[in-house]
């Protein structure tokens, strides 16, 4: 069978490229060249890695080509590209969290994640771009250019994900691994006109136990598809196989998730909605009805202040050891140095109390529909110049309706869903109960059939 067309094979989405390399009509090693020839390419006016590791990228797909004509198992994305984030070790790669205090710190090990990412086939090209200790949602580290969006390159794609999102956007990953302590996924990928996941608390092992000891961030992946990114959730889970069984969020995110009772909420005291987007927010509840749902408006995301939030952030930062706290940005020097005031006894206090506030607002709902970001995506520098608190204080807005999930675990996405001026993409969120990763995925599956996306693409 001859091999699909360059240009066709770049638009495939991760689990059709995994489809066409185990059919033996693509070979691991042709479809990692040609990512690795668009990086260079394009990645100059974006910033989208801050390593990229050719050699091993291409012998690891050389090695899964000839396990292919072997006759081998593969599991679920044997041979397609990836990138990592770079707060997670890749072994013999730079790990710098986007900090000049790590700036010669070489992994001498693989994360968790990694290992499971290798373990589900997949080959990673590089390391993707974060904010400086993961902390902020645009990233823009000192120690490198600014991360650019594909659709508007004199705006934020986002962060702290803002290089997987970017990435991902601009045709240069399938699809990427990300994580997200405050919206750090959701964010990027409604700016990014991506499909964001941030798994339940008790649906992903937690990755960061190391500095994330409450348990505030969640591993996941921004992708093209919701079938996609329920592939490389198994992955993460632990099941790398083409078909892991019942317990496969792939395989059961395609069933219909039942006439479900959803919130729908415009509103928060953070931040005021964008009139486009909250439109689409309403159009997006219609379309919902018409899907079997109930939708009832519900009253504005009021269950926590900034100030309230803060130290739980300034805790998770003070846990991750830095050479020296005078290379760090002045945000993140601040946040490392008033984090240390705060025990883990009482953050976790802390946590437990505001995870509890978030969960009453919830209430027995069956899921939330919010706008992901109430605004479109800032110009990159726009909140250049603000002393710490103040520059907290403007960037929370960007995560009003995503970090409260954070506090209380629940499963939350972000569903690419509008571009203003075909320019300036958008999100919206939705939100399910504790546990209830599988029916966020089954209702973000049937709202993509019912109003696709994948046709939007940056020019």
């Amino acid at each position: 069978m001859p091999p699909p067309a360059d240009q066709d094979v770049l638009q495939l989405s991760a689990l059709e490229q995994a489809a066409e390399i185990r059919r033996g009509s693509l070979g691991s090693e042709e479809l990692v060249t040609l990512y690795l020839e668009r990086i260079a390419e394009r990645d100059d006016r974006l910033t989208a890695f801050v390593t990229v590791l050719r050699r091993s990228a291409l012998r690891a797909a050389r090695d899964w080509d000839r396990r292919r004509r072997r006759g081998e198992p593969l599991p679920v994305y044997a041979g397609v590209p990836t990138g990592i984030k770079d707060i997670d070790p890749v072994r013999g790669a730079f790990v710098r969290a986007g900090s000049r205090s790590m700036r010669w710190l070489v992994a001498p090990f693989d994360a968790g994640s990694v290992r499971r990412i290798r373990k589900g086939g997949m080959v990673l090209l590089g390391k993707t771009t974060t904010s400086e200790l993961a902390i902020l949602p645009v990233t823009e580290p000192d120690i490198h250019r600014p991360t650019r969006n594909p659709w508007d390159r004199e705006r934020t794609a986002g962060g702290s994900s803002g290089g997987a999102a970017c990435a991902v956007a601009a045709g240069l990953l399938p699809i990427a691994h990300a994580s997200d302590g405050a919206g750090s996924i959701r964010i990027p990928a409604a700016f990014c006109h991506l499909y964001g996941f941030k798994p339940s608390r008790d649906g992903m092992p937690n990755f960061y136990a190391a500095s994330d000891r409450v348990g505030l961030a969640a591993t996941g992946c921004v992708a093209q598809t919701v079938r996609d990114a329920a592939a490389m959730l198994d992955v993460l889970r632990g099941l790398p196989g083409p078909d892991a069984g019942e317990t496969s969020w792939l395989r059961r995110c395609e069933q219909p998730p039942g006439a479900l009772r959803v919130r729908l909420v415009l509103d928060s005291p953070l931040v005021t909605v964008d009139r486009a987007i909250r439109d689409a927010a309403e159009r997006a509840a219609r379309t919902l009805v018409d899907l079997g749902h109930h939708v009832e408006v519900g009253p504005a995301l009021a269950v926590g202040t900034v100030d309230e939030f803060l130290p739980l952030m300034q805790r998770l930062i003070a846990n991750v050891p830095v050479v020296s706290r005078r290379l760090l940005q002045p945000l993140t020097a601040w946040m490392h140095r008033e984090g240390k005031r705060l025990t883990q006894r009482q953050a976790a206090a802390l946590l437990r109390d505001l995870s509890a506030r978030v969960l009453e607002w919830f209430g027995d709902w069956d899921l939330l529909l919010t706008p992901t970001v109430g605004v479109l995506p800032p110009p990159v520098g726009a909140f250049d110049g603000l002393a710490p608190p103040a520059m907290f204080e403007a960037v929370a807005r960007l995560g009003a309706f995503t970090a409260p999930f954070n506090l209380s675990g629940q499963p939350a996405a972000s569903i690419p869903w509008g571009v203003v001026e075909g320019r300036w993409p958008f999100g919206l969120q939705v939100v399910g109960p504790p546990g209830g990763d599988l029916r966020v995925l089954q209702i973000s599956r049937q709202v993509e059939v019912a109003a696709p996306w994948r046709h939007r693409q940056p020019t």
